[in-house]
C-alpha cells in the first residue's frame, strides 16, 4: 500500500521546492541593494514580485506562476537572469538549477553579492583589516591587512577559505587567536544558530559534514547545542609580523541579518594602530602585493572577489 504522499511525482516536489527557494531568497533582499527606491508604502518583506520580474527581464504574470509552483517551462537563460537579480550565490545558484532540473549555462559564476563599491571599500579602510562574510563564515572578500592578520589568506586555497575551516584546522590562524578555546565555543555556537534557517541547503550541510571530519575538537563542541548571538567585542591577536594587537571588531550587515555582512577591525589602542601601519608596511614590501581577482570553487564555499578576493561572539577572540 502505499501513501498520498509517495504518490506525488518528483516534478510536483521540485516545483514546490523552486518557487519556496525563490520566494525566501526575494524577501532577503532589500529595494536598495539593487538600486531600488523603497517608497513609502511597501508592506512586502525585501522585493516584490514586479521588481524581481524587472531586474530579470522576465514577465510578472510568468514569474509568478514560478511561485505558486505552476508546470511551466524554465530555460536556462532565465535562470541565469533569476540568479542575478536574486543576487544568489555559487551554492545558492547551483542548487536553483537543480531544482529547476536545468544545465547551468556558467557555472561557477562570480559572485553578484559583494559590489565594486564594497571592494573599493575594502581597499579605503586599510590599514584596518577589513572582509565580507556570509552567515556560513566563507570569506567572500578581504582587503591586505585582513589576508595578513591571522594568516596569509593568499596561501589559502580558495575552497579552504572560511573563518570556522581555518580556526580549526590551520595551525597559523589558531596561533594567532590569544583564546583558542572560547573562539571556538563561539563560531560553533553562533554557527548552529545561522545554520538554523538553513537546514536543507546542501553546502550548509556539507560544510559541516566537513567540519566534523576533520576536527575532534568541532564535533565535541558542536553535539552541546549552544547557541550564541551576534554582538562586537574587543578581539585580541597575536599577529606574526607583529606582535599582539587589541582590535574593537564590528559587524557592518549589508542586507538582512542572516545574509552577508562586512566585518572591520579598528585598534583599540595607539599601540594596536602602530601594529596596524606595521603590518600595512610589510604587505605593501611583499612582492606582487596588489589586490587579485580568483576564482573560489568548493561545495560550501561562495566565489571570492577582489580586494584580496576571496564573528560571532562571546569572546575575545572569533575572526
Amino acid at each position: 500500500m502505499t501513501t498520498a504522499a509517495a504518490q506525488v511525482p518528483e516534478t510536483d516536489i521540485r516545483r514546490h521546492e523552486l518557487a519556496g527557494f525563490l520566494r525566501s531568497r526575494r524577501e532577503r533582499i532589500t529595494p536598495e541593494q539593487v538600486g531600488l527606491p523603497r517608497g513609502r508604502r511597501r508592506r512586502t518583506p525585501g522585493l516584490r514580485r514586479e521588481e524581481v520580474a524587472q531586474l530579470s527581464a522576465v514577465g510578472v504574470t510568468w514569474y509568478t506562476w514560478l511561485e505558486q509552483a505552476r508546470d511551466i517551462q524554465v530555460s536556462p537563460q532565465v535562470l541565469d537572469s533569476l540568479a542575478r537579480a536574486l543576487l544568489l550565490d555559487r551554492s545558492e545558484r547551483t542548487h536553483l538549477f537543480s531544482l529547476a532540473g536545468a544545465v547551468d549555462p556558467a557555472p561557477g559564476s562570480d559572485c553578484t553579492g559583494v559590489t565594486p563599491a564594497f571592494h573599493e571599500m575594502l581597499r579605503r579602510l586599510e590599514p584596518f583589516p577589513a572582509c565580507v562574510q556570509n552567515s556560513r563564515y566563507d570569506i567572500l572578500a578581504y582587503n591586505r591587512t585582513y589576508g595578513r592578520l591571522l594568516c596569509d589568506l593568499d596561501a589559502v586555497a580558495p575552497e579552504d577559505r572560511n573563518c570556522l575551516l581555518l580556526a580549526y584546522n590551520n595551525e597559523d590562524w589558531r596561533a594567532s587567536v590569544v583564546d583558542l578555546p572560547a573562539m571556538h565555543r563561539v563560531m560553533a555556537a553562533k554557527f548552529r544558530a545561522s545554520m538554523a534557517e538553513h537546514l536543507a541547503e546542501p553546502a550548509w550541510k556539507a560544510l559541516l559534514r566537513r567540519l566534523e571530519a576533520t576536527s575532534p575538537e568541532f564535533a565535541e563542541i558542536w553535539a552541546r547545542h549552544e547557541v550564541v548571538g551576534a554582538s562586537n567585542r574587543t578581539k585580541i591577536f597575536r599577529n606574526a609580523r607583529v606582535g599582539l594587537l587589541r582590535l574593537d571588531h564590528t559587524d557592518l550587515w549589508l542586507g538582512p541579518s542572516a545574509g552577508p555582512r562586512m566585518v572591520t577591525y579598528v585598534p583599540s589602542d595607539e599601540e594596536s594602530r602602530l601594529g596596524l601601519e606595521r603590518l600595512m608596511e610589510s604587505v605593501l614590501a611583499e612582492p606582487q602585493a596588489e589586490p587579485h581577482q580568483e576564482p573560489q570553487a568548493g561545495p560550501h564555499t561562495e566565489p571570492l572577489a577582489e580586494p584580496r578576493t576571496a564573528a560571532l561572539t562571546g569572546s575575545v577572540a572569533e575572526a
